[in-house]
């Protein structure tokens, strides 16, 4: 579970989701690209509660979004009556997507802002926004220059919200994504320069499913070729770390194909397939 840090006092907390609520009931019409994670969660929860039915959470039906991911999105917009439907988007018919470089993000959200402005034009949303929060404006997110190049707002940003603001926030409001482990899509388990597939990601999505089932909750399954790299979150390496779970790495993984099983002994770390970029240039 992630440890709730404590950086502003429940007053400020408070403050920053006013100037939340009121910058959305600024907007009028709203759509909100709604993934199910634990940001994009909130805002659509904060854009319903601001806008009411003038709110519509979007998810994208893309092979990228995990299965699961998807259930979780639609439960969570019925348990608090969130408009929300579906857009398919077209990715992987993009070369620029599927080449996997360094700026795929970036191929990615373009194609699902240019889908969702159209929806907006179609049916008369005024504005369009996305999860984006403080911490992320540090991060190398080639998404957040198509968000701008689109127009697309980031509220959680502008209203001055961090990770842990907006995972106590959530869990102030009784929102059951507040503690749920960070995520990406599926594509950004392939390293860059290889390109990406429907197959490769539904791969990983499939050994990602299977480590869940043995009772791990913070991991990502990297792709590389023949070869396999589990990340597991360093809190659950002891339990990754036996002969017997070993084995059962080892039978999920050459089922799917795969010739070597590795576990990476640094653990779990969000991005770690930017390790290779220079962020500097």
């Amino acid at each position: 579970m992630p440890a709730l840090v404590e950086l502003t006092s429940p007053a400020h907390l408070r403050a920053k989701e006013a100037r939340l609520l009121a910058a959305l009931r600024g907007m009028g019409r709203i759509l909100v690209a709604f993934s199910g994670g634990t940001d994009s969660a909130y805002l659509a929860w904060a854009a319903h509660r601001a806008a009411g039915t003038g709110a519509l959470a979007i998810t994208a039906d893309s092979a990228s979004i995990p299965a699961s991911h998807k259930r979780d999105a639609e439960a969570f917009a019925a348990q608090f009556g969130i408009a929300h439907e579906y857009i398919e988007t077209l990715e992987f018919s993009n070369p620029d997507y599927t080449a996997n470089n360094p700026d795929r993000c970036f191929h990615c959200k373009d194609e699902l802002f240019t889908r969702l402005k159209q929806v907006g034009r179609e049916r008369g949303f005024a504005h369009i926004v996305y999860g984006v929060n403080v911490d992320d404006l540090a991060d190398y997110r080639p998404g957040q220059t198509a968000a701008a190049q689109h127009g697309v707002s980031a509220p959680l940003a502008d209203a001055g919200l961090t990770k842990a603001d907006i995972r106590e926030l959530s869990r102030l409001a009784g929102l059951p994504t507040w503690d749920r482990p960070a995520s990406a899509c599926l594509s950004s388990r392939i390293p860059y320069g290889t390109p990406v597939t429907i197959e490769t990601v539904k791969t990983v999505e499939t050994g990602e499913e299977r480590i869940k089932t043995l009772g791990f909750r913070q991991f990502r399954v990297r792709y590389h070729g023949d070869v396999v790299r589990v990340e597991i979150a360093r809190e659950e390496m002891a339990k990754a770390l036996t002969i017997e779970m070993a084995a059962r790495f080892t039978e999920i993984f050459k089922s799917l194909g795969f010739r070597y099983v590795t576990l990476d002994l640094e653990g779990y770390r969000q991005g770690s397939l930017n390790e290779v970029l220079d962020l500097k240039k």
